[in-house]
């Protein structure tokens, strides 16, 4: 009966998360704007096969030339796609089971982490929120960012680890973030230094200093176990046409959020667009809203909450949902234009999915507040529950399934071209594009397995960091 105790916060998470996942389960698929994904999970697993990891280059992108785009993009979410195809299953299928599992993991490990502060029923009702928010169904069923709701599945695992200063799932939570994308590490890092910074006061003030060390730790851990990634991706960039993406269409001048379609804004599967009268929607969600307000006037009028740890909890993360929704309207443009890097994120709307995050934990923190009402948990949770799968179900579902099968995704035709022509910015600078079908490469392209220094460097830091990470949890017991 204890074992099932402990179990039913998970089945119930795993059982609600069928209505997410629902459409990967039909046959077919169905289009979306990042229309690679099959391709780019074929390709890890046919690099894969010849024994070759790290995987950077591969052979059929590129209009056939070849294409290192692993050695710049995220590479997380297709090794684990690949994985699948070990075990039988063809290019589409495996691709499909792996959308499914980073759209669970999401609600799973926020769960853990609002568990932490809010009980069991805090972490399921939070859990379910982060899985339902409508960001979370924009990146899967409309723009088909699996990089991003990858790492939209690390945020709070992360979190979980720098708050608990536990190096293993801080350091796997950390380097997850970076290898599923690291567009979103760049924008959490700032709040888990906070975090960071939070726990060395606490720890100094009642003095143990080796905390510091320990989360310092965990930092250098996370970026060593992902350096294999991301120290080439940094210096062999410029020998890229990655910079082109700066700028242009995706030009985060353009692409400010109105502040009415926070509130409110028509679903759509078309694009972003200047103005206010986009393709698709930018809503956190008004139920998301709602109860992210409420969570903190309600903590407002508690005195013992609000000195207690949750209290802290509860400030945190209502400023974090207000800064990241604020970070999306034009008013916060001398921001993006002070600081170059953001010029990378291209389109400040990404920091939806912070605002998707933080007004998740404040969705868990009411079922704790709810007790100064003298109102029952599960009651509490039930009705946030319905209510969420009431408003926010409907955007769980792709604009049309059609029917396809692995070869439609994984034919020479398609890779050399239908594919490459979507994402070819990780092509020499110099590289000349072919203008149509009959110029593409017809032969076979090389795998390239000779590694450049930078390479072969950053794979032994990578080792030597799962070394340490062995090593550390040996001696500080996690």
């Amino acid at each position: 009966m204890t074992y099932f105790k402990k179990l039913f916060p998970l089945i119930i998470i795993l059982t609600l998360s069928f209505f997410a996942v629902k459409p990967l389960l039909l046959p077919g698929f169905f289009p979306m704007h990042d229309d690679t994904q099959v391709a780019r999970v074929f390709e890890m697993g046919k690099v894969l096969q010849n024994g070759i990891f790290p995987v950077r280059f591969v052979p059929d992108l590129g209009y056939g030339y070849g294409y290192p785009i692993f050695n710049f993009y995220a590479p997380l979410a297709y090794y684990i796609g690949a994985s699948f195809i070990f075990l039988g299953f063809d290019a589409l299928l495996a691709t499909k089971i792996m959308m499914a599992l980073g759209i669970i993991l999401a609600g799973l490990f926020m769960y853990f982490l609002a568990r932490e502060f809010f009980g069991e029923f805090g972490g399921i009702v939070s859990g379910l929120f982060y899985l339902y928010a409508p960001y979370h169904a924009l990146d899967i069923y409309v723009r088909g960012d699996v990089a991003e709701f990858w790492a939209y599945a690390f945020i709070p695992l992360a979190f979980l680890g720098f708050y608990r200063k536990n190096i293993l799932l801080g350091s796997i939570g950390f380097a997850g973030l970076i290898l599923s994308h690291n567009l979103t590490a760049m924008m959490v890092v700032p709040f888990l230094l906070i975090i960071s910074l939070l726990n060395y006061y606490v720890a100094r003030k009642n003095k143990k200093s080796f905390v510091a060390y320990r989360l310092l730790f965990i930092i250098l851990l996370g970026l060593a176990i992902s350096a294999f990634y991301w120290i080439p991706a940094l210096v062999e960039m410029k020998y890229t046409n990655v910079l082109s993406q700066i700028g242009g269409g995706a030009n985060f001048h353009d692409h400010f959020v109105c502040f009415s379609q926070l509130w409110s804004s028509p679903w759509g599967f078309g694009g972003s667009a200047k103005g206010c009268i986009d393709g698709m929607s930018f809503m956190i969600g008004k139920l998301n809203i709602l109860v992210a307000i409420t969570a903190f006037v309600f903590m407002c009028f508690f005195l013992k909450v609000k000195k207690s740890k949750n209290g802290t909890v509860i400030v945190f993360s209502f400023l974090g949902f207000l800064i990241s929704a604020f970070l999306t309207l034009e008013i916060s443009r001398p921001i993006w234009e002070t600081i170059p890097a953001m010029a990378f994120f291209q389109y400040p709307w990404r920091f939806l999915m912070l605002a998707s995050f933080f007004s998740s934990m404040l969705a868990g923190s009411l079922i704790f507040l709810s007790k100064q009402f003298k109102i029952k948990s599960y009651l509490a949770a039930l009705l946030m529950i319905f209510l969420l799968l009431f408003f926010n179900l409907k955007f769980f579902v792709p604009q049309v399934i059609v029917s396809r099968t692995v070869n439609d995704y994984t034919n020479e035709t398609t890779l050399k071209w239908t594919v490459s022509k979507i994402s070819d910015e990780y092509l020499p600078s110099d590289f000349r594009k072919p203008k149509s079908l009959n110029d593409v490469y017809k032969g076979q392209s090389t795998i390239r397995v000779q590694e450049t220094p930078v390479e072969k460097v950053s794979n032994l830091i990578s080792i030597i960091g799962l070394l340490a990470l062995f090593l550390g949890i040996i001696l500080f017991k996690g």
